[in-house]
């Protein structure tokens, strides 16, 4: 009962969990304005989360159907992202990836709007929506070098080179003005005319395919005012992350400046821009700056991502810069969960007690024989004990039932028990001397025998050889009440009914069970290695003598044999 009680207790905690876990809290929207036939790429993260082993799968509103993860579709689910190969008008909407972990779920959406451009040519460029706009907007500081960035963020299974800039329909070839490095276009001495409108192109190869990848930017150009205020870095302070090994991370560096400055900011590790250091892996990747702004300050966002966490990261500075101001991240591995260790432990140990329990029910009579044979020695106890077990069986009149009865106490009992197994046995009917009353020699012998073994069929109801007499009251009584004697019940047949059984088989049977025999008096049922004989044997005491010899026993019970019968008359095996 208790077991079942402890599985009930485990699947209960389970289903705690998964109801728990199917709460899903909205995190985050993000809102992707695109031009039509330009392939586009998305990758749901949520730190908090993202950091551990979570399920992820992207949905499209309002109807919540799926994004296939079948690579070979245009628009389908590539691990954490959702991938377009590329954008068609209809794909406008809302999408949204549900974020799952072993505690708690989270919705992150996009609403992604699909724009038409036809870029450098003015002949079929069609109505513009001027509220729309798929132009990241960037800054150059006048008289000073900077910077602009390329929004190239696909999964691992897309290949982007050949990499190309344009101010406004013509390209722009490296030299004293400019100059590339990975996704930036480094521009020096920035004059006023280098405002306005650029584009950068790339080639992007998925599974053999091969597409253009165009992003827009608009420039603008800010003067440097002398004595500007430092920006002032909100996020990181300087401070450690713990992530673990293999998990993808997204830090964000959070930035406040004055509307009028025009600082670069960046992230770089040793010195080194980290599109630069990470140039050929392109595991670690700066993300493109966004800004909002307030009444007298701009707040900037740029992220740092990290596609894969690998040992090497661990305690690198990252720093992000905004001007002359820095400030640095360094990953750590996590300190072990003990809660999921300790979860986990407990799950393994009810597995465990489980299977125990079950090979323990299984084979707990062969595990109590082994036990009997290896440790304890064929001796008598000291108990003051003359038999291992008092037989008590009905004589039921010839007519009435076969002779089943007295061939299994006079004959098979006596080869199983006592030949084979050292027992030594009293069995009413063979050991008591001729004269003796009955209920004396009941009385006097169960007294001197560990157990008591009472052999019952349906015709033994009314236990014939008590006529006029209570003597399975007096073994009943001595056994149960006075010595404390442990009774084994055999059913030599099916006994569906024991109402009309005496009130004392009655209670052994309510209390110690019985134990059906299924043999059919052959030589092979005879044998003490059979199912029915070890569940006997379990209930006896450890044996009193060692077996007889092989020899004898050879010439008695030759187990492998599987015919010959007991004769109930002459105590003969007959074919």
């Amino acid at each position: 009962m208790w077991v079942r009680s402890l599985l009930l207790c485990g699947v209960s905690f389970s289903f705690l969990l998964s109801v728990a876990a199917g709460t899903c809290k909205d995190a985050d929207m993000h809102h992707e304005i695109i031009s039509e036939g330009r392939p586009f790429a998305f990758n749901c993260s949520y730190p908090p989360v993202t950091n551990g082993a979570v399920n992820l799968t992207w949905h499209r509103t309002p109807n919540q159907s799926p994004v296939s993860n079948n690579r070979q579709l245009r628009n389908h689910q590539d691990q954490t992202w959702i991938l377009f190969l590329p954008l068609e008008e209809g794909d406008s909407g809302i999408y949204q990836c549900v974020i799952r972990d072993a505690h708690s779920c989270y919705r992150v959406a996009v609403n992604l709007t699909v724009v038409r451009k036809h870029w450098c040519d003015s002949s079929t460029e069609g109505p513009r929506n001027l509220s729309l706009s798929d132009e990241y907007q960037q800054t150059l500081p006048m008289g000073k070098s900077g910077s602009l960035a390329c929004h190239l963020y696909f999964p691992d299974s897309c290949v982007l080179d050949l990499i190309k800039w344009y101010k406004g329909c013509e390209e722009l070839k490296a030299g004293k003005q400019y100059a590339f490095s990975g996704t930036k276009l480094l521009v020096n001495n920035v004059a006023a005319e280098d405002g306005g409108s650029y584009a950068c192109t790339a080639r992007l190869t998925h599974l053999g395919r091969e597409f253009t990848v165009r992003n827009y930017i608009a420039v603008s150009i800010k003067e440097v005012v002398s004595g500007r205020r430092i920006p002032n870095i909100m996020y990181p302070k300087n401070n450690s992350i713990e992530v673990q090994l293999g998990s993808t991370l997204i830090v964000d560096c959070n930035i406040t400046d004055t509307k009028e400055n025009t600082n670069l900011r960046c992230w770089r590790i040793n010195e080194t821009l980290v599109d630069d250091y990470y140039n050929d892996s392109k595991r670690i990747r700066e993300g493109i700056e966004t800004n909002v702004s307030l009444k007298d300050h701009i707040f900037y966002t740029v992220n740092i991502t990290f596609l894969e966490v690998k040992m090497e990261d661990y305690g690198l500075p990252f720093m992000c810069h905004a001007g002359v101001s820095t400030a640095y991240i360094m990953l750590k591995q996590p300190a072990p969960d003990f809660r999921a260790h300790l979860i986990g432990g407990l799950v393994v140990s009810l597995l465990l007690l489980v299977s125990l329990l079950f090979v323990y029910n299984s084979f707990k009579i062969d595990i109590k024989l082994w036990y009997r044979s290896t440790f304890y020695a064929a001796q008598a106890p000291d108990d003051e004990k003359m038999y291992d077990a008092y037989v008590l069986y009905p004589k039921c009149p010839r007519e009435s039932q076969h002779h089943s009865v007295d061939t299994m106490a006079l004959k098979i009992l006596p080869e199983v028990l006592e030949k084979q197994c050292g027992y030594k046995l009293f069995i009413f009917g063979r050991d008591e001397f001729p004269g003796q009353a009955v209920a004396n020699v009941i009385d006097e012998n169960i007294k001197l025998c560990r157990r008591l073994i009472v052999l019952v069929v349906p015709e033994s109801s009314s236990f014939g050889f008590l006529t006029h007499m209570s003597e399975e009251q007096i073994a009943v009584y001595n056994a149960l009440i006075q010595d404390g004697m442990k009774v084994i019940l055999i059913e030599l047949e099916k006994v569906k009914d024991y109402s009309s059984m005496p009130e004392s088989i009655q209670y052994i049977r309510q209390k110690h069970g019985a134990i059906q025999w299924y043999g059919d008096f052959t030589e092979t049922s005879q044998c003490a290695k059979t199912k029915f004989w070890k569940k006997v044997r379990y209930q006896m005491p450890p044996r009193r003598y060692p077996p007889a010899p092989a020899v004898q026993l050879l010439r008695h019970t030759p187990c492998d044999h599987t015919s010959g019968k007991w004769d109930a008359v002459t105590g003969l095996i007959t074919p």
